[in-house]
């Protein structure tokens, strides 16, 4: 489908399975929900309304804010490697870098199309159910401060987040294929990185300029940055709304957190899947000749819990080794999760640049979030 819109070839791969379901109806599926915030608030008024306990409501604003972040950078990815729907999502597309990101899969452009529009609906919704509820929206736009790339296809807007300075932590791929520990019940257990050079210094995930889009390899590896980036993101929102939906008073705040906690899932799943090409043949083994950044083949590891095509949780242990092992979302320990969010995000460098008024605001999010307790 994508090769058919961008005009672009790519390889078939044998992730194809995932392919089927998730891309029908991709281009647009999102946008056409965005009208309906104003109907959320309609009905929700019409209703009868408990008013939003404290810490429901500290729930859903650390959910719209966690939101609101990732739509920022979604949107810079689909500026210059996504379908292009200009007046929705800015930007005129980057064909050079597009290339890349195909050459991991040719559905990339509509992944990255689907994802924002998945996460334009998430902060919408969360932002539109607070206000009909009395409780208080979230806006961060004074915090858009942060400038972008200039590359090709860039909208140039400021931003809120920053994908040129990441340093990634890619230990998630091995925590989900390890079938002996769990970091909830073994929080010092260091699990290995998948790229080790990712975690050991500052990469950007998108061509900053136009002196990005060469030489070919380095923009390779700039694309393959951005789908192990993708995929460390969903897979924290994979943790966080379960943890979070532990500390939920009201049935229906709980019903949100479990209904999109996961389609943050199929995010995760999709980009873990597909940021295996970038580590697997042909494209594997690959460095950057500009930094040195290595992407190893973990085809060739006689670790099995390495190997690309494992996209499935192994079973590990789960609330006590006294239990069977059960294949689950790992980590869902609640204690403190909001602000190991922000941690986590902090340390990735996705805030590099933000004043200290925006780590303030965040972190005072995420302390009333961890300060919620489940009322029954």
């Amino acid at each position: 489908m994508a090769k058919s819109i961008i005009g672009l070839d790519g390889p078939s791969d044998r992730r194809s399975f995932l392919k089927k379901g998730i891309v029908a109806g991709a281009v647009g599926a999102g946008i056409a929900m965005l009208p309906g915030a104003s109907s959320i608030l309609a009905h929700a008024k019409e209703r009868d309304r408990t008013p939003l306990s404290k810490g429901d409501e500290a729930l859903l604003r650390f959910a719209a804010a966690a939101e609101l972040l990732e739509t920022d950078f979604w949107l810079q990815y689909n500026e210059l490697g996504g379908i292009q729907d200009r007046e929705v999502h800015g930007g005129s597309g980057n064909k050079q870098y597009t290339a890349k990101l195909v050459k991991l899969d040719e559905d990339f452009p509509t992944y990255i199309h689907d994802n924002t529009d998945d996460e334009i609906s998430h902060e919408t919704f969360l932002n539109a159910y607070l206000d009909a509820n009395g409780g208080q929206a979230v806006n961060l736009d004074q915090f858009r401060t942060l400038h972008g790339s200039k590359a090709t296809g860039a909208s140039r807007k400021l931003r809120l987040t920053n994908l040129t300075e990441l340093t990634l932590d890619t230990s998630w791929w091995t925590r989900y294929r390890d079938a002996r520990h769990n970091p909830d019940l073994d929080p010092n257990f260091q699990f290995s990185q998948a790229v080790k050079s990712l975690s050991q210094g500052k990469f950007t995930a998108i061509p900053r300029t136009d002196d990005d889009l060469q030489p070919a390899d380095h923009l390779q590896a700039i694309a393959n940055t951005a789908a192990f980036h993708m995929a460390t993101i969903e897979q924290g929102g994979n943790s966080l709304y379960p943890s979070m939906a532990q500390r939920a008073s009201s049935v229906e705040v709980l019903r949100i957190l479990i209904s999109i906690g996961p389609t943050e899932t199929m995010h995760f799943q999709t980009w873990s899947d597909v940021c295996g090409a970038a580590v697997s043949d042909p494209l594997a083994p690959l460095t950057d000749p500009t930094n040195g950044l290595h992407f190893p083949n973990l085809d060739d590891r006689d670790n099995n819990r390495f190997l690309p095509p494992l996209i499935m949780p192994e079973p590990c242990p789960f609330l006590s080794t006294d239990l069977p092992a059960c294949s689950v979302i790992r980590p869902t320990a609640t204690d403190g999760v909001a602000m190991g969010v922000v941690n986590f995000l902090t340390s990735m460098g996705l805030f590099a640049g933000q004043s200290q008024d925006f780590f303030d605001f965040i972190t005072n999010l995420a302390n009333e979030a961890d300060a919620a307790e489940r009322e029954c």
